[in-house]
């Protein structure tokens, strides 16, 4: 009787790599996300408080109150910013009227990737057309002194 190699446990890669929708699927939610961190990120006073909120968490009227916009307004752009999951919301331990808002992470991270491969894909398609150029002028120069 011969003994068996123990199972090995599949690895989130190999499910994906096995499976083409599973990949198609990961895409599809990554580029949603996207969409919407965009989306967030697209109006004045919200990265405004994005950037507000890199510097430490702060409260909400605190953050109203150093972009110049209402509490309503505030509250507004907060939301959205929490449901494209650029913030995280908590209570203040001493008075639980009081929100406290902190930048998340994950978001940014995820545009930061993005915008990086998009860079690499224009990197490459630039110097295959200056390789390009290079060539075809390399060839208009030799044809000119023949």
């Amino acid at each position: 009787m011969t003994a068996r190699a123990p199972a090995r446990a599949a690895t989130e890669r190999d499910r994906t790599l096995a499976d083409p929708d599973r990949t198609l699927r990961s895409l599809d939610r990554t580029l949603r996300n996207l969409d919407r961190t965009l989306g967030a990120l697209a109006d004045p006073h919200r990265r405004r408080v994005v950037d507000l909120l890199r510097e430490r968490p702060r409260r909400a009227g605190e953050l109203a109150e150093v972009v110049r916009i209402s509490f309503p307004a505030m509250s507004r752009h907060l939301r959205t910013l929490r449901e494209c999951s650029l913030v995280d919301e908590a209570r203040d331990p001493f008075d639980s009227r009081v929100r406290i808002y902190r930048l998340r992470p994950q978001p940014m991270a995820e545009l930061k990737a993005w915008l990086e491969q998009t860079e690499t894909l224009w990197v490459r398609q630039l110097s295959a057309f200056g390789a390009h150029l290079q060539k075809t002028q390399k060839a208009e120069k030799e044809k000119k002194r023949r």
